[in-house]
């Protein structure tokens, strides 16, 4: 019976070349795009998962708010980790880990700036799953100036992974031990280094300060530990331990400094959430969102669905040239079960040679797949083990449902009805293939609505005044490597025909170091009137080589020696003090207690107000800030005013090769920075724009075969028409009307949820744009062309026919 089917099916099939055609084609890309989508998902919900011990494994944050500031941290105090674990029983073990930042690596005298190096606790391992190739990982990192590297490391420097008693020379005279290999850690973490050097090499491992926090910090409970009961502990934890440094510092209790609005509080975070779930101030590397995992699933669903209701639509509508074949069928005693097998075998069938297509093309397209998406998936033998389950599973369940209704509408034929022509055809009585071809384009229009929202967004972000100008700006951001050299170096840019200005300083808008620091309005240092902004170091040139605006006041000068003790406020720092005239006016910062208890503290004087500038992404309001003057070789950023960049760039070179011979120059300019802080913006903006067109092109294959079995069945009415004296485009209205009519419904019915879901995603951003009317009627004007030029080609086709062969025809 089963083979049967088959040979059947496959008559079918081959019969109806065109039909076989559009609808293979058109579950193939629906599938393509579902499969692209799900390596996508797969790899964001993997992120942390490699570790053996992942569910048991938690950050600890910390929450702070002073007054009316608040902020987010993914670093804690360095000495939690160490407590944590003598003071807990369930915690079983904790390691801390501190970006060591850009680093140069000696390599044959040459040396190369590397950007992934960590200084970790001897218990990194215990703690995280990183296979050790060679080396113990239970003494790797117990001594100073030891280093765990990864095998691609190991190869890149010594061109082998036997390096055991090897010694890598940091920053030109920092010798370091390699007592380990591990292999290279997963794309799908949360961190990624390339190096592991010892904790106790930095020589703050060991402070005991519980009110500074800048190291991330990671517990491994035990087995049916519970981390609510951990995380209802750290009150009494901080009380204890930081309680001292608290009164000393703003001569207060920690409950003290709660009831007066503000909180110092810790909390965890489970392993397997960072990647997708955090964006805090200090994370390890960038992260995504899992708001775009459910966009893209969404997304997937949509586009299979759209592929679904083509298959039905084209199998309902040519319903009635498969009419008589039933109604035959059931004369001759075939009971409706069978005629629903034979069916749902065709679409199970029709539905295996999509599949195999979408395998074929999702292998050839991965590449590009990645470089659109930034990713590095690759199809694996573990792969393969959730892959082909899951192709038969879509062979299975996509062939049976987008089988199922033409199944069972096409066996409900009474035979009767089917020889006295009483089978509805085209579009009379076809309310549900109506009601999917709404469906089809109202998701197709939602796309359409979402590409130009992201797209403008995007545009507005490239395009908004940000209080700084970043546009040919070059930014040499190992400055800091010059050392006492940086000044000169900087100096001698300043006066190469084609540098208007050149600035020194590792704080920057667009990249670089951040530092926050307490300030207060009055001398008693009253928390009450207290400021928490970012506090940067500047020189004097900062201001006007990023064409920054005082609003007030002045900017630094290099031949006021009070300066050093002068601040500048930018205007949200100002309105928070409430200064109604900020010049002159002083705040103050504490120093701590002394040996007598009473408190030290440093006072600025206000000499200038900045205007508001967004040194943060434009997903958040601008925040109070203050500039101290003072000397910071991080980078140094060289104001450009000619276009001939590369013979510039081929002078600042050669200016750096005089001071630091030894040392690659690493730059980039602060426009590429600015871009690369709203990548996964973009990238989703691209992703949008190839899903929309996909399910427009799939949209358009189902809108396309209706249009032609609407033509076909409708071949004598044309006929008569045209011999009666209907005109060509007469005819093509009399065709398109119908499906013109559903366009405009689903036009009308996707406009308000894209404009409620898209108007929810731009709550992300602290500047947005306003959804402007224009992008619906841009949008249903899309559509509406597209569904034209669709239909068209049939429907001139249809009206050029000779009548006199249509109605001999019928």
């Amino acid at each position: 019976m089963f083979k049967n089917y088959l040979k059947t099916a496959f008559r079918s099939i081959s019969k109806n070349k065109s039909f076989t055609l559009i609808n293979i084609l058109g579950l193939a890309l629906g599938l393509t795009t579902c499969l692209f989508i799900v390596f996508y998902v797969v790899d964001e919900l993997s992120y942390d998962r490699y570790n053996i011990n992942a569910n048991r494994i938690f950050r600890v944050n910390e929450d702070l708010k002073l007054g009316d500031n608040s902020v987010q941290y993914a670093v804690a105090m360095p000495p939690l980790a160490k407590t944590l674990k003598a003071e807990y029983p369930y915690v079983e073990d904790a390691v801390r880990i501190k970006n060591a930042g850009a680093t140069h690596v000696k390599k044959n005298n040459v040396n190369i700036i590397e950007n992934r190096l960590a200084f970790a606790d001897a218990s990194l391992f215990n703690v995280f799953t990183l296979p050790m190739i060679s080396g113990d990982p239970k003494t790797a990192l117990n001594e100073p100036n030891s280093v765990v590297v990864t095998e691609s490391t190991a190869k890149k420097y010594f061109n082998t992974i036997n390096v055991l008693g090897k010694v890598i020379v940091f920053n030109d005279h920092e010798n370091f031990k390699v007592t380990g290999v591990i292999k290279d850690i997963p794309n799908q973490s949360h961190f990624n280094f390339d190096f592991f050097l010892s904790m106790e090499s930095f020589p703050d491992s060991r402070s005991n300060e519980w009110l500074r926090s800048d190291y991330n910090t990671y517990v491994l409970l035990r087995n049916k530990a519970d981390s609510k009961k951990l995380e209802a502990s750290f009150p009494n934890l901080l009380e204890k331990f930081s309680g001292d440094q608290m009164k000393s510092e703003l001569k207060m209790s920690i409950k003290e400094f709660e009831k007066s609005g503000s909180y110092f509080r810790l909390n965890l975070m489970p392993l397997t959430d960072i990647h997708l779930k955090s964006t805090l101030t200090g994370e390890l590397g960038a992260n995504s969102s899992v708001q775009y995992v459910y966009i893209f699933s969404a997304i997937a669903l949509f586009i299979l669905l759209i592929a679904c209701v083509n298959f039905m639509n084209l199998s309902t509508a040519r319903s009635s040239n498969r009419a008589r074949e039933v109604g035959v069928r059931k004369v001759l005693g075939s009971p409706r079960k069978y005629l629903i097998a034979q069916f749902l075998c065709e679409s199970i069938l029709l539905t295996f040679f999509a599949t195999l297509i979408a395998l074929l093309a999702a292998i050839i397209l991965l590449p590009l797949f990645n470089q659109v998406s930034g990713k590095e998936i690759a199809i694996t033998a573990q792969s393969l083990i959730w892959l082909t389950p899951l192709a038969l599973a879509i062979i299975l369940i996509i062939g049976s449902l987008a089988g199922s209704y033409p199944a069972f509408f096409l066996s409900a034929f009474q035979p009767i009805d089917v020889l006295k022509g009483k089978l509805a055809t085209g579009f009379k009585g076809g309310m549900l293939r109506n009601f999917l071809v709404v469906f089809q384009f109202a998701i197709s229009i939602f796309l359409i609505i979402g590409t130009l929202v992201i797209y403008n967004q995007l545009n507005y972000i490239q395009t908004k005044n940000l209080g700084y100008d970043r546009n040919q700006v070059l930014v040499v951001k190992n400055a800091f490597e010059l050392k006492d050299e940086a000044s000169v170096f900087k100096q001698s840019l300043t006066q190469l025909p084609g540098v208007v200005n050149a600035t020194m300083t590792g704080f920057l808008p667009t990249s670089g170091w951040r530092n926050t620091r307490i300030y207060f309005k009055d001398a008693n240092l009253s928390q009450k009137e207290s400021m928490f902004p970012q506090s940067w170091e500047v020189d004097a040139d900062y201001i006007p080589t990023l064409n920054m605006k005082i609003v007030a006041g002045r900017n630094f000068s290099k031949d006021i020696s009070s300066d050093t003790s002068g601040i500048i406020l930018n205007q949200a720092a100002a309105k928070f003090f409430g200064f109604k005239d900020p010049i002159n006016k002083t705040i103050y910062q504490s120093k701590g207690g002394d040996s007598k208890g009473e408190r030290n503290v440093n006072d600025y004087h206000i000499i200038g107000i900045v205007q508001d500038f967004n040194f943060n992404s434009l997903h958040e309001k601008i925040e109070p800030m203050v500039m101290t003057y003072g000397h910071n070789s991080g980078a140094v950023s060289i104001r450009v005013g000619t276009s001939k960049i590369p013979a510039l760039l081929a002078q600042i070179k050669a200016k750096w090769k005089a001071v630091s011979p030894n040392v690659e120059m690493d730059y980039s300019f602060m426009d590429q920075d600015f871009d690369a802080s709203y990548r996964s913006e973009q990238m989703i903006g691209t992703i949008f724009i190839i899903f929309t067109a996909l399910a427009i092109i799939i949209a358009c294959l189902g809108l396309f075969g209706l249009a032609a079995f609407a033509a076909e069945q409708r071949t004598k009415e044309i006929g008569i028409r045209k011999i009666l004296g209907a005109n060509i485009g007469a005819i093509i209205g009399m065709l398109s009307k119908d499906f013109i009519k559903l366009v405009l419904i689903a036009i009308v019915i996707s406009s308000p949820l894209a404009w409620y879901l898209m108007h929810l995603w731009l709550q992300d951003f602290a500047y947005r744009i306003n959804i402007s009317w224009w992008v619906f009627a841009v949008a249903g004007l899309a559509a509406t062309t597209v569904a034209v030029l669709t239909i068209s080609f049939q429907s001139v086709k249809a009206a050029l026919a000779n009548p006199v062969k249509s109605l001999r025809s019928e």
